[in-house]
């Protein structure tokens, strides 16, 4: 079984965005740590990020028949990005949305998730943690179904 790990705009810089808010591990540390998840769970977790819509809408299309799952952290993306809402709902590929913050005790526009209704879950404000949460929610629902 294949997960894809994708993260959106400014996801690169944390360690050093906004620490009190998103802490000090690193992009390469959260990947390390999902990965080494994956690996615990008999799953393969590829990795990928990028600062440009497009990429991540061409990483999606392409996960529709490369992966099994999407563990995605939109940015802020997820508040305004139809063109990546779309990509998510064009493809069967089970996808769970993942902020490291609680978006919802945030500014009011981070409470607003335009892929609502379109994923299969979110997972909001519990840190690197609620990636591996993701991979596991993901891991439950593609082995109920086979």
């Amino acid at each position: 079984m294949r997960i894809l790990l994708m993260n959106g705009p400014n996801l690169n810089m944390l360690g050093v965005r906004e620490p009190d808010i998103y802490g000090r591990d690193t992009l390469a540390t959260l990947e390390d740590m999902v990965t080494r998840a994956g690996v615990e769970r008999g799953v393969e977790v590829g990795c990928f990020q990028s600062n440009h819509e497009g990429a991540l809408v061409d990483k999606l299309h392409e996960a529709h028949t490369a992966y099994d799952g999407v563990i995605y952290n939109p940015g802020a993306h997820t508040h305004y990005s139809y063109a990546l809402r779309d990509a998510v709902a064009s493809i069967s590929t089970p996808v769970v949305e993942v902020h490291i913050s609680d978006v919802d005790a945030r500014e009011p526009f981070r409470a607003i998730s335009v892929f609502d209704g379109v994923v299969a879950e979110k997972i909001s404000g519990r840190g690197f943690q609620g990636y591996v949460d993701a991979l596991d929610v993901l891991l439950e629902r593609l082995r109920s179904a086979h």
